[in-house]
């Protein structure tokens, strides 16, 4: 039922409004702009003389005046802080006021201005859906707006606009501190942390964020900064809060930051958060009225809220430092590195040398006599660096047990870095003699990068732990362009793989005495798209060093058991198929079981199986090499050397080891035909003789070297003269028509 007092409604909107929303008024806080638009004069006068003496929250009305849709455009296009537009409907054209709701909207995009359509035309009114859609308060016909209905419908859309722009405030302080969370690594990130803190807390408290200061400071040593701040305070930010003009603010700021504890006066707001570490923010508002019950508890969740957050700021700046700095020696780690690196190449002259210096056999110190042992070696070897080269050498840890250096040319010279080498240093207070292995690489004026001239360095590194091992290499071009050269052919290698480019030839075996079949060897062949040939000896090594032999060893030896199984089944020979193993493969966890599964899968048995390996299996110690080549020959596995008197020659591995065949390398059997050259392939022969084991030799090219070898008692063979190796179409052809006896060979 409708009030008899035509005020009432008007009072009870005013009187209604909470304190918070007073707090606004404080230190001239504004008007409320509200833009008329019509273009009768008559109705901006009435307007005013309804209004203009009407105050509503705290502020009085400011007026702005439109006369024409095209007036009221520029004005839209400047003005971003309308709280009411007063539109009549129908100006110019009868369309002219509801395009201006959609360029209000849409082209000046004032979301929260608030929207009365007046009419003087009924008829005009517009529909409920464009209502909605436009977001308009209110549609009255300018007969029915009497001064305290107009007062009336002006206070509902003015309280509205308020708690938008609370509700944009809160949101855009949130929008703040979620993007200041993901850029505290940054300088900027306190910041905007601290400015979101800001616009958060103006929220809370109903007021806008003006007049506020922000600082943070370590107390036990008096330094506070001020790192946000608005209005009459924004240009104080970075400096000392000492220099805050105002004597009541700055010392409630040092009160909070002393005390730890918030403050709510009757003229301002003082909110503390903190941490353990030393690092604490006070945040100051002044507003007009102490903060309701309610409002101190949100603002006491608020305080703890961000005191976990300035926790995981400064986490997150420690963080930050760790990433730099090596934990075990604290000094530069890699990172630093490259980056002081590129600090030094962006000046104006380059007169450095990166250098790297690799302590030998560390993983060995760390295997016999302990970590801590060898953490100790690591601590008093740099400190050693330290004192023998200067402080003109920036030094860092690079790796596990490489350091690198950065230094002036006249310093790291090769001799000093020589002199470090080879060097007793104290580990838990006994002599330890270094010997290290050095790279050095001088910084020139090309456009390489910090991390550029590190790789150059290390593959100088590889290079001299290869060829130089206690000694050191200066990098070079020629290094650079191998190293691209050995990259790129690991890259067309693993391309090739995936290509089906690799393929698998096959050399027949055959015993020497009776010239029957004995045997196969599978051989891993790769024809480049062109029809190229890759040797074996320059993409096997890299195959090994990058890992990759593990899966083309895979690949071999299920294609070869495959083949093995079909020559079987097609009646066209009986015998074993040879297949070479990598000391990488038999490294990888469950070799054993995966040869098995092998040999289930292709039905294979496994007396037809013969796994080829190098002395360089000595490389896993006696006790497990023994012990998988046990387990691979209780299968019913047959194991050989192959290459022997070429690797790790070591007769007492030889002895511990079950084999049941030794392989002359075709370097020895070559040497045959040499006047009074040594006999190795027949010291061999003998050799497997005396450990009851089968003696095969490769390379037979000729009648003569396969007489020579059976008559030293060599038992088997292969080579060109027997067959060149065949692709799997090529040996089934073979095998049709093979010689079945020496004489077929041409020998007797």
């Amino acid at each position: 039922m409708e009030s008899s007092d035509p005020d009432a409604d008007l009072m009870e909107f005013v009187d209604d409004e909470p304190e918070a929303a007073g707090a606004a008024l404080v230190h001239g806080a504004g008007f409320w702009r509200i833009l008329i638009i019509d273009d009768d004069l008559d109705v901006h006068q009435a307007t005013l003389f309804s209004l203009e003496s009407l105050q509503l929250f705290g502020r009085r009305l400011q007026f702005l005046h439109a006369y024409s849709a095209q007036q009221a455009r520029q004005l839209l296009l400047t003005e971003s802080d309308l709280a009411l537009i007063l539109l009549d409907v129908v100006m110019e054209t009868p369309e002219a006021g509801l395009e201006l709701v959609d360029f209000i909207r849409n082209t000046a995009h004032l979301k929260n201005s608030r929207i009365v359509l007046r009419t003087g035309q009924p008829g005009y009114a517009p529909e409920q859906e464009t209502i909605l859609r436009y977001d308009i308060n209110d549609y009255k016909t300018k007969s029915e707006l009497t001064h305290h209905k107009l007062a009336t419908s002006v206070t509902a859309a003015i309280r509205s606009y308020q708690q938008l722009c609370v509700m944009d405030a809160n949101r855009q302080g949130l929008e703040l501190i979620v993007q200041a969370s993901g850029c505290l690594l940054e300088t900027q990130g306190l910041h905007m942390f601290a400015g979101g803190v800001i616009t958060q807390l103006a929220a809370i408290l109903g007021t806008s964020p003006d007049g506020l200061v922000c600082a943070q400071g370590d107390w036990s040593n008096q330094q506070c900064t001020v790192v946000a701040a608005a209005g009459q305070f924004a240009h104080l930010i970075d400096q000392p809060l000492e220099t805050v003009p105002n004597d009541h603010v700055r010392q409630s700021l040092f009160t909070a930051l002393q005390s730890g504890q918030s403050h709510h006066g009757t003229f301002e707001t003082v909110l503390y958060f903190g941490q353990k570490e030393g690092l604490s923010m006070a945040a100051y508002v002044g507003s007009a009225v102490r903060p309701r019950e309610i409002d101190s508890s949100l603002l006491s969740v608020f305080a703890l809220n961000m005191s976990v957050c300035l926790r995981n700021l400064v986490l997150m700046h420690r963080l930050q430092n760790d990433a730099y700095v090596d934990p075990l020696l604290r000094l530069p780690n890699r990172t630093r590195f490259i980056e002081t690196i590129s600090q030094r190449l962006s000046g104006a002259t380059q007169s450095d040398t990166v250098a790297l210096v690799d302590v030998d056999d560390f993983s060995a110190v760390n295997d016999l006599m302990g970590h801590a042992y060898g953490d100790e070696l690591l601590r008093a070897f740099a400190n050693h660096l330290v004192h023998s080269l200067g402080s003109d050498v920036y030094l860092a840890r690079v790796a596990s047990n490489t350091f690198g250096l950065l230094g002036p040319r006249d310093v790291l010279t090769p001799q000093r870095l020589a002199a470090t080498a080879h060097h007793a240093v104290m580990v838990f207070e006994q002599p330890h003699v270094v010997s290290v292995t050095a790279a050095i690489a001088v910084l020139d004026d090309s456009s390489y990068s910090g991390a550029d001239w590190l790789k150059n360095a290390s593959i100088a590194l590889k290079h001299a732990k290869r060829h130089q091992r206690g000694g050191y290499e200066c990098y070079s071009a020629d290094m650079a362009s191998q190293s691209r050269s050995r990259a790129q052919l690991l890259a067309n290698l693993h391309q090739a793989f995936g290509e089906d480019r690799l393929f698998i030839a096959y050399q027949p075996q055959v015993d020497l005495h009776t010239g029957a079949l004995i045997g196969m060897e599978a051989l891993l062949r790769w024809r480049t798209e062109d029809g190229q040939m890759i040797a074996p000896d320059q993409f096997i090594p890299i195959a090994e060093q990058s890992g990759l032999i593990v899966s083309l060893g895979d690949w071999v030896l299920q294609t070869a058991c495959r083949d093995m199984r079909l020559i079987r089944d097609q009646g066209l020979a009986s015998c074993h198929m040879a297949v070479n193993v990598s000391v990488v493969q038999l490294r990888s966890p469950g070799f054993v079981p995966r040869v098995l599964e092998v040999l289930a899968q292709s039905g294979l048995r496994p007396q037809e199986l013969e796994l080829e390996i190098t002395e360089s299996i000595a490389m896993l110690g006696a006790d497990a090499a023994a012990s998988m080549l046990r387990q691979l020959r209780a299968a019913g596995i047959a194991v050989s050397i192959d290459d022997f008197g070429t690797g790790y020659s070591s007769l007492s591995y030889l002895e511990k080891m079950p084999l049941d065949r030794i392989k002359i390398d075709r370097a020895f059997v070559i040497q045959l035909g040499q006047e009074g050259s040594p006999r190795i392939a027949e010291m061999i022969t003998q050799l497997g003789h005396k450990l009851d084991l089968r003696v095969l030799a490769e390379g037979i090219e000729d009648a003569a070297a396969w007489a020579a070898l059976r008559d030293m008692g060599c038992h088997e063979g292969q080579g060109y003269f027997i067959s060149r190796p065949l692709d799997f179409v090529a040996l089934c052809g073979w095998l049709a028509r093979r010689p079945q006896n020496v004489s077929e060979y041409g020998l007797v």
